[in-house]
């Protein structure tokens, strides 16, 4: 009886250890958070300061020779959405933009793919920093540049008129300013993409094309599928550095091609309308964010629906 009872009691279980306290956790961490806290504190201050600042202007009214007076008004969001002088401008400044960063991404990508796939390690180098030098000049040097060569009588209209060719006007064309854009943005595409070539595993394209894949078909269901991030990344990039570009519209588009940042630095520098300068710089930004999340949202979407 007693052995029967014995062997079927049930044998004890050892207790799961406890696990650690989130006091002890977060004492582990604190040294972090403190050293982390100055600096997030100094970049919030620094970007939503001015953001803050300038919202409030925007509300303010504009007088005349006072250059501002406190107020809480939307006038000044109304006279933008009541203007269709500003919203043509939004217009242009949106197809220009969009048109530089498809041509930045056409051209982009095969020199970055070229670079990964195809240069050898000591022409790769060579290529990068022929890439990456215009970045050292400014902005307005590279643009004083092309008005060199875009000009009435530059170096373009000269080369096409020694092969008999008429002069074609490019200066102070749209055609001139994405020209410009191009040139300044071109850069940013080809590291953003270059960078995420690289972590594509060329293992998967040579299994695609033992499988009778040709190399388009690999570069269409292959490549483009993985570096959809640098794309996304290489888009959104010139796609905002666009949108906000001031010295290429102003010197290559002259003083008839308008866009939205010249406007708002019109504005505020010289028309010393602050609040309705504020009000537009608001808009930029809000119609900037808008299509950047919005795109961001619709490739994530879709690079998931592939990579499942």
């Amino acid at each position: 009886m007693t052995s029967s009872a014995s062997s079927g009691a049930t044998a004890p279980v050892a207790a799961a250890s406890p696990p650690a306290p989130r006091g002890r956790e977060g004492r582990r961490l604190a040294p972090a958070y403190g050293l982390t806290a100055p600096a997030t504190i100094f970049v919030l201050l620094a970007l939503m300061g001015p953001l803050a600042l300038m919202f409030r202007y925007s509300l303010n009214r504009f007088v005349p020779g006072q250059m501002m007076v406190e107020a809480l008004t939307l006038d000044n969001y109304a006279r933008f959405f009541a203007d269709s002088f500003y919203q043509e401008v939004l217009g242009t400044t949106l197809w220009i933009s969009a048109l530089s960063t498809l041509l930045c991404l056409v051209a982009g990508f095969p020199v970055a793919y070229f670079l990964v796939r195809q240069a050898s390690d000591k022409w790769k180098g060579r290529l990068l920093l022929l890439i990456v030098l215009p970045l050292l000049m400014g902005n307005a040097v590279r643009t004083a540049a092309w008005m060199v060569i875009l000009g009435d009588k530059g170096l373009f209209n000269a080369v096409i008129g020694a092969i008999g060719i008429s002069p074609v006007k490019l200066m102070y064309t749209p055609t001139a300013v994405v020209i410009g854009l191009v040139s300044v943005l071109l850069p940013f595409m080809i590291v953003t993409l270059q960078s995420v070539i690289e972590g594509i595993d060329a293992n998967l394209e040579s299994a695609a094309q033992s499988l009778g894949a040709s190399h388009l078909t690999v570069l269409r269901r292959v490549v483009l599928p993985l570096a959809l991030p640098g794309i996304l990344a290489g888009t959104m990039l010139c796609f905002i550095l666009s949108m906000n570009a001031y010295a290429t519209p102003v010197l290559i588009g002259g003083p008839s091609f308008h866009m939205m940042a010249p406007t708002v630095y019109q504005q505020v520098a010289k028309a010393m309308n602050w609040p309705f300068g504020a009000a537009l710089a608001f808009v930029l930004m809000a119609v900037t964010l808008v299509l950047t999340t919005t795109a961001n949202v619709l490739v994530q979407r879709r690079y998931r629906r592939w990579s499942e």
